[in-house]
């Protein structure tokens, strides 16, 4: 693979959950930060869940990685 990876979480969803994509591909809905280093893992791209919210290539729409729910952030 060229160039570096694109991992976009999308902002939460009207039901809850964020989607997940990886270089286009949506790895599926992530419900927390373990969720979404589980997803990253699977696709070949270790990450501990407590580095998730400080990884530089994370592109966070919306909001940031402590909002996964339907609510609206405070």
């Amino acid at each position: 693979m060229s160039g570096p990876i694109r991992v976009i979480v999308h902002p939460p969803s009207p039901t809850g959950g964020r989607r997940v994509r990886v270089d286009g591909e949506i790895l599926g809905l992530a419900h927390s930060v373990v969720d979404l280093a589980e997803f990253l893992r699977r696709a070949g791209l270790e990450i501990d869940p407590a580095e998730v919210a400080d990884a530089q290539w994370i592109d966070w729409r919306g909001v940031g990685p402590d909002h996964w729910g339907p609510e609206s952030p405070s």
